[in-house]
């Protein structure tokens, strides 16, 4: 019956295989994490305002400066953590309707204008800083 075994001195060598080294392939996972967290972080929202919105604002008086662009910018941001889709941003003496995904002012309101209007279709609310 043991004639039957096939010794072992007769099996031929298994070639040597090199490992996978799970430190490298961590590391560049970890290096790819930190490149995309570091370019979401840096992430900059801008905004730009659509021809309804444009001329609405110079119809209103409502005078678009750089300040008043960066306060939109950041309204966009704001909201955009919260993960609103269209917002309201307002001060006291005006209002802006924004979709958030676009980056897109929809329209713009006056003092005057902000107290006889009710506002639909919008998510949230951003008070201008």
């Amino acid at each position: 019956m043991t004639d039957r075994i096939t010794p072992i001195d007769r099996l031929s060598q298994v070639e040597q295989v090199q490992p996978v080294r799970r430190r490298d392939a961590g590391s560049r996972f970890g290096a790819m994490l930190q490149r995309e967290i570091q370019s979401s972080s840096t992430e900059t929202f801008s905004v730009a305002f659509s021809k309804h919105a444009r001329a609405r604002a110079e119809e209103r008086g409502i005078e678009v400066t750089p300040t008043l662009m960066d306060q939109l910018a950041d309204s966009v941001e704001r909201a955009s953590a919260k993960g609103a889709t269209n917002i309201l941003a307002f001060d006291a003496t005006r209002a802006f309707i924004i979709n958030i995904p676009h980056g897109r002012v929809i329209t713009t309101m006056s003092q005057e204008e902000m107290q006889e209007n009710i506002f639909t279709n919008i998510d949230g609310a951003v008070l201008l800083k």
